[in-house]
């Protein structure tokens, strides 16, 4: 087993005014050679848009592009005619594919929207772009880990073109869990969004990380009101 551990102040930041943006990964301004990615996992943006504002239309190509919001409401408009807002609880999935052009705005004018965003590799290029949201209520398991992305497009949750299960955890008590690897070959990057928890051997708090590989499981302590996500990408 490898791992390695991204506490949270090691995170680059970039403070606009309108973003206060936090970047696990090197992105835009903030260049890491040992931070590039983790596997086909290349982004992991904590970003907070202050009201009103947001990024203008610009354009992604062959990404995988996986919007999580943790507080507030974001407005969602792209070049395939799809209008949306996500809110806590819900998801976004865009695969950008072939060409994308979208905007993302703060949807409320007298509060702050904070939200994680995720961009992966996909494993096919120039697939045809799509778009996808889903509210993630009814898959949720308490106290467990339960998937929220993965690589079948008929299943319950959403998913990408590619090998990538990704689970989210809220734990109301104490709770020890064992996780699997599902394809071999691939690691997991764990995220503590809230609380605290320890995985594998490290003690993690909250927003601090820990990219686990060359394992076939490992264990999970997640302590009483901690939120984990689990990113489990191929590695090459």
């Amino acid at each position: 087993m490898k791992m390695t551990y991204h506490p949270a102040s090691s995170r680059g930041e970039a403070n606009h005014g309108w973003l206060h943006a936090k970047h696990s990964f090197s992105f835009a301004n903030y260049f890491n050679p040992e931070r590039m990615q983790f596997g086909v996992l290349r982004v992991l943006n904590d970003d907070i848009i202050a009201p009103g504002m947001g990024f203008g239309t610009h354009p992604h190509d062959n990404m995988e592009i996986i919007t999580i919001p943790l507080e507030g409401a974001l407005e969602h408009k792209d070049s395939m005619d799809n209008v949306g807002v996500i809110e806590a609880d819900e998801i976004q999935v865009m695969s950008a594919g072939t060409g994308v052009y979208h905007s993302e705005y703060n949807k409320n004018r007298d509060q702050a929207v904070n939200l994680l965003q995720l961009w992966v590799f996909p494993h096919t290029q120039n697939v045809t772009p799509r778009y996808d949201q889903k509210n993630i209520k009814d898959l949720k398991t308490p106290n467990a880990f339960y998937p929220i992305v993965t690589p079948d497009p008929t299943g319950p949750a959403l998913w990408i073109h590619q090998d990538a299960w990704f689970h989210l955890g809220e734990f109301d008590q104490d709770t020890n869990v064992e996780y699997h690897i599902h394809k071999a070959g691939n690691g997991v990057y764990a995220f503590v969004i809230e609380g605290e928890g320890t995985v594998a051997t490290q003690s993690l708090q909250k927003r601090d990380a820990l990219g686990i590989w060359e394992t076939d499981s490992f264990s999970i302590t997640a302590n009483k009101n901690s939120r984990i996500l689990l990113l489990e990408v191929p590695m090459n």
